[in-house]
Parts: structure tokens; C-alpha cells; sequence
């Protein structure tokens, strides 16, 4: 590659043409910056909720390298020099995102830059295949998931807060962020993007969300399934389920795991999911 600038910017509307460009070499991996430019094509960082970093060759109007900093840090583009040189302008500033997600390779080149001013982190997650599917399972889907209703959020909530605390470490709840949480929850349900089993008592056994729709895949997020019912092979059917809705919008579902979480990896091989990358996350 060709040098880089001296110094990366802040991308406006005229970048959109060229970040669009980096963002289609890999739908997948960019899918929730691909979600994010569906809503502010035009780069608006009041739509985009935060603003995008690039840095171009110095020889030629080419954007090689992209960073979007809001509620999560995204790399995109697999130029490590550039995504350095994104960091080293970021480190000067506060930190204003609670993760990094993104490939691993990129996460390893900007985290060693970033760590030094933001850390230290909450949590590492070196390594977390991104898997991809784009059919349906092969074995029957359960009947009883389905979209949740937004009648349902005080049902569905409890859920969604045990999965988020399981998962991540940290309640939802905490710091006065209940009401921002409950927020964002409403407006997955609302959009049509939340899934769920309940039970005849009307508590959920199974969940997950859509959380990022994007133009080549829908990225599905929060699988649960409650502790009581698990290893009876719930999830397995429960998934089926949510795979086929998804699929009727994108061309391909995708979800990523940490490794060393082994039963849901041979849940995902079992519903015909296969390793495209891998990423990383830091949590703060």
C-alpha cells in the first residue's frame, strides 16, 4: 500500500461513496456499520449515533481504512497501518464507546494503541468465530417461537436483562441506564426483530433478536434459553425458527460465539452454521 496521510479525519456526506465501497468487501463482517449507513447513507452522526473515522492513500481518493466511534468502536477495512493511525488520533480524545467489536486481526493492530489511554478493559474476548448460514436447517423448526409482540415487553424484558447480565457481566440495569435499556428493547420488538418461546404461564424460554439488519445478512444476537430447559435440545429447534424468519429478510443469517462456549458451537454446526472469521471484542 502507499503511504498514509498525515492525518485521518472525520468522514462527511462526500466519503459516503468511498466508505460504502469498504463496507461492501465483506457484508458479513460489516453488517452493523452496513445497518447504520441504511439509516444515515449521508453519514449524519446524529443518525449514525456516533462518527466515523477514515484515512485515505496518500497517492490516491481511496478510503482504506474506517473506524466508527459511538456506543461501539467498529474497524473496518483489514489495513492495519491505517487502523493505527485511526487509533493513534482516537487515543488523543475520551473514550465514548462501552466495547471495540470487530475482526480479530484489526481489534489486535488498534487495541495495544487504544489501551494505554482507555483502559484497562472490563473483559477480552480474543477470539469469537463469526458463523454464516444462508438456509434454512435441515431439521424441524419449532412452531412456538415467534415474533414478540410489543404487548409482551414486560414478559419478554426479564429475559432479555438475564441474557445481557449472563453474557456480558454486567446488568443492563445498572448506573440508571434501566430506562435507555427497556428503550431499545421496545424498539427491537416494535421493529419486528425480537424472537420468543414462552410458556404456558407466559415466561420466556427462549430468545434472541435480530440486532443488526444489514443488506447481505442479518445478524442475530442475545440467544438465550433459560437455565431450567437447557441441554434438552430447545435451542437447537428454537434457532431453526428464528433462522427461517430471518432469512425471509436477507440473504444470510450471522451470529458470532466465543470459542470456548462448545455447546453452542455444535448447537450452531448442527443448524448448518459455518466459521466466515472470527472477531474479537473488548468490553469496558
Amino acid at each position: 500500500m502507499t503511504a498514509l496521510q498525515t492525518r485521518p479525519r472525520v468522514l462527511t456526506a462526500r466519503d459516503a461513496d468511498g466508505l460504502r465501497a469498504l463496507v461492501e468487501r465483506d457484508l458479513v463482517v460489516n453488517c452493523v456499520l452496513d445497518s447504520r449507513l441504511a439509516l444515515a447513507p449521508d453519514l449524519d452522526s446524529r443518525r449514525l449515533g456516533g462518527f466515523i473515522w477514515g484515512i485515505d492513500d496518500a497517492d490516491a481518493p481511496v478510503l482504506r481504512a474506517a473506524v466508527f466511534h459511538g456506543g461501539n468502536l467498529i474497524p473496518v477495512g483489514q489495513d492495519a497501518a491505517g487502523l493505527i493511525a485511526i487509533a493513534e488520533q482516537l487515543a488523543r480524545g475520551a473514550r465514548g464507546c462501552s466495547s471495540i467489536v470487530g475482526p480479530a486481526a484489526s481489534v489486535d493492530a488498534i487495541w495495544p494503541v487504544l489501551a494505554p489511554h482507555w483502559g484497562p478493559s472490563r473483559a477480552r474476548r480474543h477470539r469469537q468465530p463469526l458463523l454464516v448460514t444462508g438456509q434454512r436447517a435441515a431439521m424441524s423448526a419449532d412452531p412456538l417461537v415467534r415474533p414478540v409482540a410489543p404487548s409482551e415487553l414486560a414478559r419478554f424484558l426479564p429475559a432479555a436483562t438475564a441474557m445481557f447480565t449472563e453474557e456480558l457481566g454486567i446488568s443492563p440495569l445498572a448506573h440508571g441506564t434501566a430506562a435507555s435499556y427497556r428503550a431499545r428493547v421496545a424498539e427491537v420488538i416494535a421493529s419486528g426483530r425480537a424472537f420468543a418461546r414462552f410458556d404456558q404461564a407466559g415466561a420466556v424460554e427462549f430468545k434472541a433478536e435480530i440486532g443488526a439488519l444489514g443488506s447481505g445478512t442479518a445478524q442475530i444476537q442475545g440467544v438465550w434459553v433459560r437455565p431450567d430447559l437447557r441441554g434438552r435440545g430447545i435451542g437447537t429447534a428454537a434457532m431453526a425458527s428464528v433462522i427461517a424468519y430471518a432469512l425471509q429478510r436477507a440473504p444470510s443469517v450471522s451470529l458470532y460465539v466465543n470459542d470456548f462456549n462448545e455447546p453452542a458451537r455444535r448447537m450452531y454446526a448442527r443448524l448448518g452454521m459455518q466459521q466466515q472469521s472470527t472477531l474479537s471484542t473488548v468490553l469496558f
